[in-house]
Parts: structure tokens; sequence; C-alpha cells
């Protein structure tokens, strides 16, 4: 069972939203504030966050940010509820990292939707990884991948690169390995024609700049933010030096690198042969399935957001989201989306 954490300040509200989301099957903790909403997020370790605004002590705003801050509840999806409703205000949100905002009041499906949204990104983000799940670290000793990446969360460099940022140059010294924590790089080069070739989209819990341990040679592509992102980096020779001392972990990672490189191989072919429509259908059916979608409902979930998890630019996917309302086979009503020709879809993907 899914565990929600509640921080709102209005009693009423609090305890029929709590009895609204208990109806729907999840487990719930709830705080009265944010300073005790903060705690309950380091100790409950909840799926996902409902959070009021504007409270004493400290408001929604500053609970995001202490929880951005922290490795073990940043990566918590996190929706804001408010009654103010200024762009602004909705910009500003945003901005901290918060993945939704919903205006009080709100209807109960307008809730249910966007929790269940907000998980489902997740699952599919995790599902799109290697290695799966984050892990606990048990131990000092580095045994697993999982714990590999708490390492570069607790003793990495922490980088923070905004949209169109580059990262690092084709031609620089590979120096670091880094691991996404949240948002989208593009690793790409330039063929002798001057196109672009686009090698790997890598997203949160991802790594990338690997490509030798041992010796100092030059990155073999750039690497580029394609919107605001975070990330954490580890010198190659401390990395080298780990696995030096731990075989087991060595052979974890070759064979994790080598998944990853099957994984490359087959985002290139989709890019080389799978159009941006098959894309945009195949991941709009990804959602259907993960929320076990009734046609009566509507997906609420941002186009960046969907365009994320395929992969494409959001300028693309909005456009071929557009033609495929014009076809019928969806709908578009403001953030919402809802699926008109379930089985036309599917023939694209």
């Amino acid at each position: 069972m899914k565990k929600i954490l509640l921080i709102e300040d209005d009693p009423v509200l609090r305890e029929s939203t709590a009895e609204l989301l208990e109806l729907a099957g999840y487990e719930i903790l709830t705080a009265p504030n944010g300073k005790k909403g903060v705690t309950l997020a380091m100790e409950g370790k909840p799926d996902i966050i409902v959070c009021d605004i504007m409270m004493p002590e400290l408001d929604g705003y500053g609970v995001l940010e202490t929880l951005s801050a922290n490795p073990a509840t940043r990566h918590i999806p996190f929706i804001f509820l408010s009654a103010r409703t200024e762009r602004k205000e909705v910009r500003k949100g945003m901005d901290l990292g918060a993945d939704d905002y919903l205006t009080k009041p709100f209807e109960e499906e307008e809730l249910i939707s966007a929790v269940e949204s907000r998980l489902a990104k997740v699952s599919l983000l995790k599902e799109s990884t290697v290695s799966g799940p984050f892990a606990e670290e048990d131990g000092e000793e580095i045994r697993n991948i999982n714990e590999l990446k708490n390492f570069f969360t607790d003793e990495g460099e922490y980088f923070i690169f905004e949209e169109g940022d580059i990262i690092y140059s084709e031609g620089n010294h590979a120096n670091y390995i880094y691991l996404v924590e949240k948002g989208m790089v593009k690793t790409h080069r330039i063929e002798e024609y001057g196109k672009e070739l686009i090698t790997d989209i890598s997203r949160d819990d991802d790594f990338f700049g690997y490509y030798s341990f041992t010796q100092n040679i030059p990155y073999k592509e750039s690497a580029t933010a394609l919107r605001k992102t975070t990330l954490y980096g580890v010198r190659k020779d401390s990395l080298a030096e780990i696995l030096k001392n731990n075989h087991k972990l060595a052979v974890e990672l070759i064979e994790f690198l080598a998944g990853d490189l099957s994984g490359v191989k087959e985002k290139l072919l989709q890019m080389a042969y799978g159009s941006v429509r098959k894309k945009t259908a195949g991941t709009i059916l990804r959602f259907v399935e993960k929320l076990q979608y009734q046609p009566e409902r509507e997906i609420r979930i941002s186009r960046t957001d969907l365009a994320s998890v395929a992969g494409i630019a959001p300028e693309s996917f909005i456009r071929t989201l557009s033609e495929l309302k014009k076809e019928g086979l969806i709908a578009i009503e403001g953030r919402n989306i809802k699926v008109l020709d379930i089985d036309e879809l599917e023939k694209m993907r």
C-alpha cells in the first residue's frame, strides 16, 4: 500500500482529505504544520507528499526546500495545495521542484488523479533504469549498484545546471562520472556534416559520462542539460579505487554497463526508425496501463512530464499531441489528457 503524507493546517480540510485518500486505498500520515511535516517525511518515508502552502511555523515552500536538500527525501514526489491561484505563486512552487499544484477547492477526482499520475511517473522512470528502485545503504562496504548510487549522493560533488547548459564538451578530459539526481541530460556528437546525433538521454537515477576508469582519456561526446538538472559527480580516480578494492562491485558494474549499452543501442534504433508519433502514442499507453485507465477518466499530468518519459523534446511532443487531438484520438482539457480511441493508439505502438 502506497503511503501519502498530508500536510495541512486546516483541521477540517485535513481530516476530510485524509479520509478521501484512505478510501482510495492509501495509507495516510498527517501533519498540522510544515515543521511537523518535515519530521514525519524524514521518519515515515512516504511515497508522495501533498502539502498546503500557507501554514504556521514553516510554510509549504520551506517544507519543499528542506526536503529537497536531504538525500533521503529529495526524490519524493511533491504536490502543493493552495487557495492562491496567481501565476507567480504557481510558478514559484514549480521552480522549487514541486511536481504538481492543485488549487482549493479541488474536486475529489482531481486530487486522486494527480496522486496516481505522480506515482505512475516515478514507477515508469524507475523501470527505465537497469538497477531498479532505490535501496538503503547497509554497512560501510559498497556492495552493489544501489549502494554505489548512495555513495554518489553522500560523497559526490553537487552540480546544478540550467536548461541548455553544457555539462562537458567533447574533447574535455573525462575527470568525473555523473549520477542524475533530477532532470534530463542529452549526450550528443556533431557528425562531419554538422548534424547533431543524440547518443543517449539520461534521466533521474541514471549514470552518464563513463569511458575509462583507469586512463585519462577525453570525453567522446558532449553533454547538455535539457531542463534544469541536478547531478552528483564522483572523480574517476576515486571510483577506480573503490572498484579496485571491491571485486564483486566491479563485476556487477560491468554487467550494469553492458546492459546499459544494450539500452543505448535500442534507443539509437528508436531514434533512427521510431517516429515521434509512435513514441508519443506508446508513452500515453504506458500511463494508461500504469493507471489502470477507465474511458471516462483523464490522465492528469503535464505534457512536459509525458515528454520526459518518452525522451522527446517537449515542443515536438506537444505538437504531436495536437495532431492526435485533431484526429480525434485524444482530448486535451487544460493539463489533462483523455484517451478517446485506445485501439488506434495501440496500432501506432
